[in-house]
């Protein structure tokens, strides 16, 4: 005989399962608003990239972007991942009044940002020499490291201001601050020099400038909102505490992670200058900011999934975990795209379009690393779950597992293809070491690391990218008709992937657009 649950057996089963889809459709709405800022950013710095690139010559670009991946790789380890203490420990001392704490963490964090920024800076300009080695003897990548080298330190501090102003819950600072008024001094130094006519180390001054000019503003900024929050008056010089233990314990094992970003997108630029010439470096580096738009979508739903993922982690609610993680992938598969779309299927006009016939060559490597990157995409937030399940010993693992694995293909692929085997190494360092990550949800119970549910998905977008892609090979390379198709096929996926997004449900105000409604609707049934 079946007996039937009662009202109190089976409330808190309906309670989790409304809480899971809670969850997911929060962090997917709020995700999506913050997409907004950074469509601006982006948009603001690629049109600046594709300025200096169409300004300045092949040689002269291949330097500005060798000094640049130099400085982005000190700029990994120069704060030491503080930021992240920032994040986290500076509201908890402000939750509980300990202003000794907050303001000795905020101390620790801009001296420590000082002090490695100094040695650094100091180590390049007392062995400057070192550089031209890694350039095969080239000279003038040197003069403009000894300028924009400067950037490590003034990096660090801003992205710590950015995590003070969240600390402090104040959103609008940071999107004034990193959405438009950063992006916006930086293209208005180059125009400048386009505007001037002025050389390349010129441009670096100006690059660097900006750059200052920025920090200095945000600084000004944050001093005025602790005098408008009553903070500033609580800091006593003498009764500061420097929790230096508890900061640096809870750093210091997560710079794993930014050490495979460092290694994983610096290393080949420096093994290309070495092994080739400043050209080939340009080759390269043309075409990874718009390589990068793959990652655009993912970045901003990263901000609050990991969050929604913890509560619901904290919940052992393991079912929801994995409806988060499973609607969050295509989610942002499906929103991203169009990008992939733009920079994989029709990298060859796009590649033409952007940067002229002397980069043609580019696409083959724009299309390799918008496959490796859109790849990570589709799979979902594999790496932030096992963080949020706690799985740090294999996550540190495959982490070092990937980088020495990046390093080696380098050393192998570059030599021999250049610019190519640079992309082939990366590509294939990035699709393995996603599939290391993607193994180890095994390690947690109802988890999968695949779910059959969406399989139809992915099918979709395989079809949809081979079309706009044979499309591009063999009827047209007009970069606005194949726009336009890439537009009309983005909107058939969505057409077709609706019911597994569950649109209407996520944004159910979509349904007041008419065209919208057409899309993303569902078909009522016949009574």
């Amino acid at each position: 005989m079946k007996v039937k649950a009662t009202d109190s057996e089976a409330r808190p089963k309906a309670h989790k399962k409304d809480h899971s889809k809670h969850a997911t459709r929060k962090q997917i709405r709020g995700s999506s608003l913050l997409l907004f800022g950074k469509f601006i950013s982006v948009g603001i710095n690629f049109l600046a990239q594709v300025l200096v690139v169409r300004y300045l010559s092949q040689n002269d670009y291949g330097a500005w972007a060798y000094a640049l991946a130099i400085v982005a790789f000190f700029h990994g380890f120069s704060s030491l991942g503080l930021f992240r203490a920032v994040s986290r420990f500076v509201p908890i001392y402000h939750e509980k009044e300990e202003f000794d704490k907050l303001f000795g963490t905020i101390f620790i964090t801009f001296g420590t940002i000082f002090l490695i920024g100094a040695m650094i800076i100091g180590a390049m300009y007392i062995a400057p020499e070192v550089i031209s080695h890694l350039i095969s003897g080239e000279n003038q990548p040197v003069a403009l490291v000894l300028v924009l080298i400067f950037m490590v330190p003034t990096q660090a501090l801003d992205e710590t201001l950015i995590a003070l102003f969240a600390s402090f819950s104040s959103p609008k600072a940071i999107f004034a601050r990193k959405f438009i008024l950063g992006p916006s001094i930086k293209l208005i130094a180059i125009l400048l020099v386009m505007f001037y006519q002025s050389t390349v180390l010129m441009m670096a001054y100006a690059y660097l400038l900006g750059n200052v000019i920025a920090v200095l503003f945000y600084i000004w900024w944050f001093i005025r909102m602790l005098q408008r929050e009553g903070v500033l008056k609580k800091l006593d010089f003498r009764n500061l505490s420097f929790p230096v233990v508890e900061i640096f314990t809870f750093t210091i094992p997560l710079l794993t992670s930014d050490l495979v970003n460092v290694l994983m997108h610096s290393t080949d630029t420096l093994l290309l200058g070495y092994f080739h010439n400043t050209s080939e470096v340009a080759l390269y580096q043309v075409i990874l900011p718009a390589a990068h738009f793959n990652k655009l979508v993912m970045m901003s739903f990263a901000l609050l999934y990991t969050p929604a993922a913890a509560r619901l982690f904290a919940k052992e609610d393991y079912k929801g975990i994995n409806e988060l993680y499973w609607q969050t992938a295509i989610w942002v598969g499906v929103l991203s795209f169009p990008l992939f779309a733009l920079t994989f299927s029709m990298a060859k006009s796009l590649t033409l379009f952007l940067y002229g016939p002397r980069y043609e060559v580019s696409w083959v490597f724009l299309q390799l690393l918008s496959f490796g990157y859109y790849f990570n995409v589709v799979t979902g937030f594999n790496g932030l779950t096992l963080k949020v399940l706690g799985k740090l010993r294999y996550v540190v693992i495959i982490n070092v597992a990937a980088v020495v694995m990046c390093i080696i293909l380098n050393l192998i692929f570059i030599p021999l293809w250049g610019a190519l085997g640079a992309s082939i190494a990366t590509t294939t360092s990035m699709v393995i070491h996603n599939i290391l990550k993607q193994a180890g949800l095994k390690m947690a119970s109802g988890l999968r690391v695949f779910d059959w549910h969406y399989l139809s998905f992915y099918i979709i977008i395989t079809v949809a990218a081979l079309i706009v892609f044979l499309a591009q090979m063999f009827l047209t390379d007009n970069v606005y008709v194949l726009g336009a198709l890439v537009g009309i096929v983005s909107l058939t996926v969505l057409k077709l992937t609706a019911s597994k997004l569950k649109v209407e449900e996520t944004f159910p105000e979509i349904a007041k657009l008419p065209l919208m409604k057409y899309l993303v609707g569902r078909k009522k049934s016949a009574e």
